[in-house]
C-alpha cells in the first residue's frame, strides 16, 4: 500500500492532509475497494515514518468524511459510498466476501457464485 502513498516532506501541505487526501483519491477512484481493510495507525505510521498521531489524525478526518469506518477492534476499513442501497449491498458482499473465505472457496470460485446469483436475481 505504501507504493501508492508518496508523501512529500517539502510540501507546504500537512503530513496528515496529504495522507488524508491520497487515501480518500484512492478510496473513491476504485484503487482501494469498499471493504478492504486498511493498516493499523501504528503499522501504517512505521510503514511511511510518520508519527502514529499522524495517521490517526488522518483517519478521524477520513471517517468523519465517510471514506473509511472503524469497526471496533476488527480494524478500519474503506466505507461504502452512495445511498444507503449501495451501503446496505456493499455490506452484503463483504459478508458473502468473508463466508466464502470461511468456507474455503477459492476467490474464483467465490465470484463465479456471486455473478451467477446476480445473474439469476436480474433475469439474465
Amino acid at each position: 500500500m505504501t507504493a501508492k502513498i508518496a508523501l512529500d516532506p517539502d510540501s507546504g501541505v500537512a503530513p496528515y492532509e496529504q495522507l488524508r487526501t491520497r487515501l480518500s483519491e484512492l478510496a473513491r477512484s476504485g484503487a482501494l475497494p469498499v471493504g478492504r481493510r486498511l493498516p493499523t495507525v501504528r503499522g501504517f505510521a512505521e510503514e511511511l515514518g510518520l508519527a502514529a498521531n499522524t495517521v490517526a489524525k488522518a483517519y478521524r478526518a477520513l471517517e468523519a468524511d465517510g471514506v473509511i469506518e472503524t469497526r471496533g477492534r476488527n480494524g478500519t476499513f474503506v466505507a461504502a459510498a452512495g445511498g444507503a442501497a449501495e451501503q446496505r449491498a456493499a455490506a452484503a458482499a463483504r459478508t458473502y466476501a468473508e463466508s466464502a473465505e470461511r468456507l474455503g472457496l477459492t476467490r474464483d470460485r467465490a465470484l463465479s457464485l456471486a455473478r451467477d446469483a446476480v445473474r439469476a436475481a436480474y433475469g439474465d
